[in-house]
């Protein structure tokens, strides 16, 4: 079953308008491009760069309704979940059980306190239990951060958990992990910088913001490594490298709004209190598209 979940799964932006209300349209005109034009094989919404951590149960609904309506199967819909209890992981899970998703993906606690490795067994079991649907973890809580032998733990004792969203700098760990699972789960990268390398030690894909910033030379990339076209995939993740390091910040969700805004895909603005891109930033962002032909 986690096998339809694999290759460029895009982290969808929420288009939010001026008054921070989400902007259906955009989010509809978005996956269509997403699907049609960029020919992704995935989209994941309410995740990080979704800004997921500041919507509502009935907003994570809805924008999992609106992209799940647009996808109409074509391809597989994941719903993030970032939040502080089990209980309301639940919640949301629950909200959005009825529709046709593929997966959700849910982050360690984020708050202060970590709990310990039995805890965090249970959490994901829970989850799992109450919603009915197969879950990726998404590792990416530095005071909660998964080592890959916990995240085997859970993985062999946690029927539900079926994949990871592995997001750390450290491509060793994305390593181990994907030694020790073998082809148990999904083990898909997030480790933007570096998407060339974790696609040829076997990540089965990637759920990365790079990928909504530029979903065409993402799925470029990923056709030339499985192809093993090396010198394609190396000039891409060259050009990757440039637009990533000028994206990436603090207000990383708001950067690839930006990307999407000057590429003429709506990517509307920030919930405060993120900060919009800064005019440092954008010029940084514009020349790395047009260095690399996306404007």
């Amino acid at each position: 079953m986690h096998d339809i979940i694999s290759g460029i799964v895009p982290p969808m932006v929420t288009p939010f308008d001026h008054d921070e209300q989400i902007d259906e349209d955009a989010l509809r005109a978005e996956t269509k491009y997403l699907i049609e034009d960029a020919q992704v094989h995935g989209l994941a919404v309410s995740g990080s760069t979704g800004e997921g951590h500041t919507l509502s149960v009935d907003e994570v609904r809805r924008v999992t309704a609106i992209v799940s309506e647009q996808a109409n199967g074509r391809v597989p819909v994941i719903t993030g979940i970032i939040t502080d209890s089990t209980a309301l992981a639940v919640e949301y899970g629950r909200a959005v059980s009825d529709l046709p998703v593929a997966a959700l993906q849910v982050t360690p606690v984020h708050y202060l306190f970590r709990p310990d490795d039995n805890a965090m067994v249970r959490h994901f079991a829970t989850i799992g239990e109450r919603t009915g649907l197969p879950i990726m973890i998404y590792n990416v809580i530095p005071w909660t951060y998964l080592s890959p032998h916990l995240l085997t733990k859970i993985i062999t004792e946690v029927d539900t958990v079926i994949g990871v969203k592995q997001s750390a700098g450290d491509l060793q760990l994305l390593a181990n992990l994907l030694v020790q699972i073998e082809d148990r789960a999904r083990i898909m990268s997030a480790v933007d910088a570096l998407l060339y390398p974790s696609f040829t030690l076997g990540s089965h894909g990637a759920i990365a913001a790079i990928l909504t910033a530029a979903p065409t030379l993402c799925v470029a990339l990923w056709n030339a490594v499985r192809q093993d076209n090396h010198t394609t995939a190396l000039n891409l993740h060259h050009q990757l490298l440039h637009i990533w390091n000028a994206i990436n910040g603090d207000n990383l969700p708001a950067n690839v709004k930006h990307c999407l805004n000057i590429q003429n895909r709506t990517g509307g603005a920030p919930r405060s209190p993120m900060p919009v891109t800064t005019s440092q930033q954008a010029k940084h962002i514009k020349q790395a598209l047009l260095e690399t032909g996306l404007i």
